[in-house]
């Protein structure tokens, strides 16, 4: 949390740094002739990116697609023009690399990777991502699904005089099948 606080507050001071470097060398009026330019370029290719981000996320919906890397595009553009809007160039800069489809590209894949999905799978337990875990109970390696008993009883190691029961380790069938095959002996026997 500091760290992000402390990047928002640096990024004011690196704007006001090279203002004033920029316009010691080039003179005032270009230096506000120059942000005022990068500000209005940039607003006009945030409000160009943004008309094709909304008609894209048309065609999903009516698709019936997902048009999630569409909404982080609409979402990364919003937070280009605010960059754009504010005075400065490093901020320009930085409303640039949100605006522009190569730049934006690989920091839309970061903020997936990184912030949506985590935050997904904390919501959801992991349903959502498919990261759930399908093995059983977690943590209970040894449990016996035979019935009660210890290794010689009901379920558990030798499982009588025919060898090892269901649920042993000798017996590698699925439950379905030990199911199946338990029906077809009563089919035999009758």
């Amino acid at each position: 949390m500091f760290r992000l606080i402390a990047v928002l507050l640096l990024i004011p001071l690196l704007d006001m740094l090279l203002l004033v470097g920029i316009g010691t060398h080039i003179g005032f009026v270009p230096t506000i002739a120059l942000v005022v330019l990068t500000g209005l370029v940039g607003l006009m290719l945030v409000r160009a990116e943004g008309r094709h981000t909304l008609a894209k996320i048309q065609r999903k919906a009516v698709q019936g697609d997902s048009p999630t890397d569409e909404l982080l595009d609409g979402a990364l553009l919003l937070v280009a023009g605010a960059f754009l809007l504010t005075p400065g160039l490093v901020t320009d800069v930085i409303g640039f690399i949100f605006v522009l489809p190569p730049t934006r590209y690989p920091v839309r894949v970061a903020l997936k990777k990184w912030v949506v999905t985590p935050y997904i799978d904390k919501k959801t337990g992991g349903f959502a991502t498919g990261s759930v875990y399908v093995g059983g109970f977690p943590g209970d390696e040894d449990v016996n699904l035979g019935g009660a008993g210890g290794p010689n009883g009901p379920g558990g190691g030798s499982g009588g005089p025919g060898g090892p029961g269901p649920g042993s380790e000798g017996d590698v069938r699925d439950i379905g099948e030990a199911r199946d095959v338990d029906d077809a002996d009563d089919d035999r026997r009758t």
